[in-house]
């Protein structure tokens, strides 16, 4: 039987190298993971222990809603208001999603047909390539270092048909890259001009360091009347598993996915969503906690390696560090690299060419490990490169 829309993903892009930590470590060996960017931090306390009390309460067992308990949105909305001077309107421009990948893929089922056409960023996240893909339309790729609203002009002239929406999010994933409020000045702009759809997948809003706030796009007089933001607690507030998010600002958006979503699931499991509600409005403070756990850490891993020669810009957003493989194996390409590190280093990374052409030349390293154990894969790096 041929399975529809599956066969157009690619076997996952880093798979390859998954596989083979996990065969090392059958071995015995001692790999220090900072390839999947999965938190390890805690999640607040306190929403914990409110989950643990919900989950006792029977009621909080049934059905939920799909759209997000009101006390939710509401706690999202206020949280844009404290950290952004946003005003949302809970009941049209807030809906809760079962994370952040089930609100972007199911958000273009509502914008994209077979056939039409998204721009996501290049290097990518994979989820913003093959989320467009799944719902049969056509994706085309926007550097985003160089002339990238010069690329995306180009694209409308050169285009047919045009495209109906834009996919951004910053600071970006894999490439730590920041912007200012003026880049989406620039976009709403641009946005507006064209008629096109602005999606920001804004997973690292609350990650940021050296002085850095990351800027909202509906801080941008129109930014709601062009698109939505995605908001997640996965990062900032360490919650990764939890699997809550928000799709937030165009209300037009916001209740078209609330009606295909009343059709497809009855939210996430109730007492996580109360316990959210918890660490929205009292985890202010927990997410500068997290924030200086991954600033150490990012610290850690720079420094370390600038000590072996490995000179590498430091980020101010995201809990990635984005390094451009040393000049003198640059030849082995960024898959092979990230093999030699497993197998000599014992370190594993993301190869950058896993989040396309762009990222080739790179690797990715998460700061998902304590800095005792950055430590050990820094010591581990130096004799890697001294065995290549």
């Amino acid at each position: 039987m041929e399975f529809r829309r599956i066969h157009n993903l690619p076997p996952y892009a880093f798979a390859e190298v998954n596989a083979r930590k996990i065969e090392a470590r059958r071995r015995g060996e001692d790999v220090v993971d900072l390839g999947f960017g999965n938190p390890d931090i805690p999640s607040p306390p306190a929403a914990v222990d409110k989950l643990v009390e919900a989950a006792q309460n029977p009621r909080n067992h049934r059905y939920s809603v799909s759209r997000g308990l009101p006390n939710l949105r509401r706690a999202i909305s206020d949280r844009y208001r404290r950290r952004f001077g946003v005003e949302l309107d809970p009941e049209t421009e807030v809906i809760s999603t079962i994370g952040a990948k089930e609100g972007l893929s199911h958000l273009l089922w509502t914008l994209l047909e077979p056939g039409d056409v998204a721009i996501v960023p290049e290097p990518s996240y994979p989820i913003h390539i093959y989320a467009p893909i799944l719902t049969g339309g056509q994706v085309k790729r926007a550097p985003i270092a160089d002339d990238y609203f010069g690329v995306l002009e180009r694209m409308f002239v050169e285009s047919w048909p045009k495209p109906r929406v834009i996919i951004v999010s910053f600071p970006h994933n894999p490439t730590t890259m920041c912007v200012d409020l003026g880049f989406f000045e620039q976009l709403v702009e641009f946005a507006q001009h064209h008629g096109v759809f602005v999606i920001h997948d804004f997973a690292y809003a609350d990650v940021a360091f050296d002085g850095y706030e990351p800027p909202s796009l509906l801080q941008v007089d129109g930014g709601r009347e062009v698109g939505v933001e995605l908001y997640t607690m996965t990062k900032g507030h360490s919650m990764p598993g939890w699997r809550v998010g928000f799709v937030v600002g165009n209300s037009e958006a916001v209740a078209a996915l609330g009606k295909l979503k009343s059709y497809l699931d009855y939210g996430t499991f109730q007492p996580i969503q109360i316990a959210s509600i918890v660490a929205l409005n009292e985890g202010d403070a927990y997410i500068k906690e997290v924030n200086e756990i991954y600033e150490r850490r990012r610290d850690s891993l720079i420094d370390g390696l600038c000590r072996v020669g490995w000179d590498i810009e430091r980020p101010r957003g995201t809990m990635f560090v984005w390094a451009k493989i040393p000049e003198a194996y640059q030849e082995m390409g960024s898959l092979e690299f990230s093999f030699h590190l497993l197998s000599e280093a014992s370190v594993a990374v993301s190869p950058g060419v896993g989040f396309g052409d762009e990222g080739e030349g790179y690797v990715r390293f998460a700061l998902v490990e304590n800095e005792h154990r950055i430590g050990q894969a820094v010591r581990g790096i130096r004799r890697a490169l001294d065995r290549i």
